[in-house]
């Protein structure tokens, strides 16, 4: 697919390069320095749409030529967000809570291009379902998944027999990046535009 406008993604998550590749896009990374809002006691759609608008947005600054794609996830429970988890014993404690549950993974997506004045924005949710467990499968979990970089502590794509019962929607949202709804704003004349 040609792009006339070089693509950004503006996130270190190794997840949403590895997703963004699998569309066949070139891309650069540029990881934006920017601090986010992680208050659990924020509507979780507003947190991921100012996080990822956040990201996009410092890196569109420094880059006015290129298109830049920023995206942030989280995972909401019990009316509160769950970010990413300070140590393992959080962790733990994380997977403990969503243990035979069902929760929302919410993920925003902002694309801008500043020398146009583009600035779209979009937001995808969907649904997990864990099995019921307890600490002996926690354990192994967390020897097998590094669960200190991920929001609400687990992968959906690794050791998945483990702990998930079953999802509705966009698995790769569920990943850190919704790329059906990536592709429609990337392909819809932003690159060639």
């Amino acid at each position: 697919m040609p792009t006339p406008h070089r693509l950004i993604l503006a996130s270190a998550s190794p997840r949403r390069r590895e997703l963004l590749a699998q569309l066949g896009m070139d891309f650069d990374v540029v990881v934006a320095d920017v601090v986010e809002h992680e208050d659990p006691a924020t509507d979780p759609r507003v947190m991921v749409a100012h996080n990822a608008a956040l990201k996009a947005d410092w890196v569109a600054g420094r880059h006015p030529d290129c298109v830049v794609l920023g995206a942030d996830t989280t995972v909401f429970l019990d009316g509160e967000a769950i970010n990413k988890p300070r140590d393992l014993n959080e962790a733990r404690a994380i997977l403990r809570r969503l243990s035979g549950r069902e929760h929302t993974v919410f993920t925003g997506v902002a694309v801008r291009h500043a020398a146009r004045g583009l600035k779209i924005d979009t937001g995808v949710s969907s649904l997990v379902e864990f099995k019921p467990f307890g600490d002996a499968v926690i354990e192994d979990y967390i020897t097998r998944v590094n669960t200190l970089d991920k929001a609400g502590a687990y992968s959906i794509q690794e050791q998945t027999d483990l702990i998930i019962a079953g999802f509705k929607g966009s698995f790769s949202n569920i990943m850190g990046l919704p790329m059906e709804a990536t592709k429609q704003i990337l392909t819809q004349d932003v690159l060639q535009g």
